[in-house]
């Protein structure tokens, strides 16, 4: 069940997500859940546009799209990194 405005803590909150190739896929998944649960926007940022890899342990795991470069990601347009 969705949340209300006023249990989302995090409601408006523009979060950036820096991930690379090869990071643990947990790490980006159980974290940008809370944070999307709180009523956070989430926007992956990477070193190159496309897509990025995942990985469980040292298996590939699934790609996420980047929503921005880091050369095109703005520091003022965030809350806060994860």
């Amino acid at each position: 069940m969705a949340q209300s405005i006023d249990e989302q803590p995090l409601h408006g909150m523009n979060v950036a997500i820096l991930v690379t190739d090869g990071f643990e896929q947990i790490e980006l998944t159980g974290p940008r859940e809370a944070l999307e649960d709180a009523g956070a926007l989430t926007k992956i940022i990477s070193a190159r546009p496309g897509k990025v890899q995942g990985f469980n342990h040292d298996e590939k795991a699934d790609q996420f799209d980047v929503g921005l470069t880091f050369n095109d990601a703005y520091p003022d347009d965030f809350d806060a990194v994860l």
